[in-house]
């Protein structure tokens, strides 16, 4: 009796160990074509090299992204590294697509954002977004710079997490993926990239993909960037196990 429940012991342990093993391995390693060029797009309009941004412009193009996927990340990023970045990429943009247009090449522009329907309160909308990416319930009392200065709270829900994040021309992985781009790129902002590579690896993307991130990152912008934004990932990674 003894012997047969270790064996059953030992043959569930094997079993468990099986299909972790077979779960690792189904996990992507890597980001798609696309995924790649808006992270080199978002990090090189954050970091405002123009220069380098008109080919990752192109490549990005040549990758399948459509005019209005380029647009919406350009457009994103402002919440986080400001207008003057984000209309300088837009200007940027639109000198890339002129040229291409005269070479003769005819871009696919791709869908507009969806009109939002729902009349519940832009706060509320904006909160559940949050709560989706965070896979954490926003109860309880204020705290921090949330406490210190509710106006912000209510921006961030009402505009970030609702007027951006709602729009539906790029989905929640490929806002984040433009993100944590743009705040390892700018730097000295570590709590807020923890928070939203944090929120990677809840929605789905996995280590490999976002270390592959932090490489196009140091190709793109710097290794120390990168380099600092690899120990945030660390203690992302960390804090999910």
């Amino acid at each position: 009796m003894r012997i047969a429940l270790v064996c059953m012991l030992v043959s569930w342990v094997i079993s468990v160990n099986q299909l972790h093993a077979q779960n690792q391995l189904s996990q992507p390693t890597t980001l798609s074509p696309k995924q790649q060029r808006i992270v080199a797009i978002a990090s090189l309009t954050a970091k405002g090299d123009l220069q380098k941004l008109q080919p990752a412009l192109n490549t990005g193009l040549d990758a399948g992204l459509t005019v209005n996927e380029i647009k919406e990340v350009l457009v994103h990023l402002y919440a986080y590294c400001g207008f003057p970045r984000s209309i300088r990429g837009l200007q940027t943009f639109i000198t890339v697509l002129d040229e291409r247009k005269k070479k003769g090449i005819t871009d696919k522009v791709g869908r507009e954002a969806s009109p939002i329907t729902s009349s519940e309160p832009k706060y509320e909308r904006g909160k559940k977004v949050l709560e989706q990416l965070s896979g954490q319930p926003e109860t309880g009392p204020k705290r921090g710079y949330s406490a210190f200065s509710p106006e912000i709270d209510v921006f961030l829900k009402e505009h970030l997490f609702a007027d951006l994040f709602e729009r539906d021309v790029l989905n929640y992985t490929d806002r984040e993926l433009t993100t944590i781009s743009v705040l390892t790129s700018i730097g000295g902002v570590e709590p807020m990239l923890q928070s939203h590579l944090g929120i990677c690896l809840h929605l789905g993307l996995t280590a490999p993909q976002l270390q592959q991130a932090m490489a196009l990152i140091e190709t793109t912008v710097g290794k120390s960037e990168a380099d600092a934004g690899r120990l945030v990932l660390t203690q992302a990674t960390a804090a999910r196990r």
